[in-house]
């Protein structure tokens, strides 16, 4: 599969030349959780987001790089079946919360943000984090006492969203709306690439 990443143009350069540099977000409100964050087969949603980190700052040179990827073991949550395991990892989360007497993370809108996109999603990114974890400690139990197990980590984890408010008046389709992948096993990234300018055909 073909995915895009925006970041600086050192960064992209240096993923190019170094492909083994690949850098993990770990922020409490990433959206899929902790990984390699790729914008799948959409380059000028990757660039939207550079330029959108150049005017805040974080950034130097907007730019995208190429990602060559494969998927493997996903927590796809376009499948229902996956959206009904989170669910239930959920439940498990909250009643774990409870015990010790801790408040559950919530989703939150930016400050400025008209549509109230939840941007920051720390909710999300806890419930996620917390199914790895547990899938991990299951898989260590298992291995102890019978040398194998059921149970497997996730690859991938990958996400439709939608946001940035109507496309046009009185639309459902949203401006912004994407899907998105969380790269965890670095293993599923093949190579990255400088993507060539489109030339207007004919």
């Amino acid at each position: 599969m073909l995915g895009f990443h925006g970041c600086d143009k050192s960064k992209r350069n240096q993923l190019v030349n170094q492909p083994d540099s690949i850098n993990k977000s770990k922020e409490i409100f990433d959206w899929l959780g902790h990984g390699f964050y790729i914008w799948e087969n959409n380059y000028e949603r990757a660039l939207l987001w550079a330029e959108e980190k150049y005017k805040n700052g974080a950034i130097t040179n907007p730019s995208v790089v190429g990602v060559v990827y494969q998927l493997n073991y996903c927590l796809d949550f376009t499948d229902s079946a996956f959206i009904k395991i989170i669910a239930e990892y959920f439940s498990l989360m909250k009643k774990d919360f409870k015990t010790i007497g801790k408040a559950l993370p919530h989703n939150k809108n930016l400050p400025k943000d008209q549509y109230y996109d939840l941007i920051l999603r720390e909710l999300d990114c806890s419930v996620i984090e917390y199914l790895h974890q547990k899938i991990s400690e299951q898989i260590k139990t298992d291995f102890n006492e019978f040398g194998f197990s059921n149970y497997k980590h996730f690859d991938t984890v990958r996400g439709v969203f939608t946001e940035g408010g109507p496309a046009f008046e009185g639309a459902g389709i949203q401006s912004k709306n994407h899907i998105q992948i969380c790269i965890r096993n670095f293993n599923c990234i093949k190579g990255f690439f400088i993507p060539r300018q489109e030339m207007k055909f004919p």
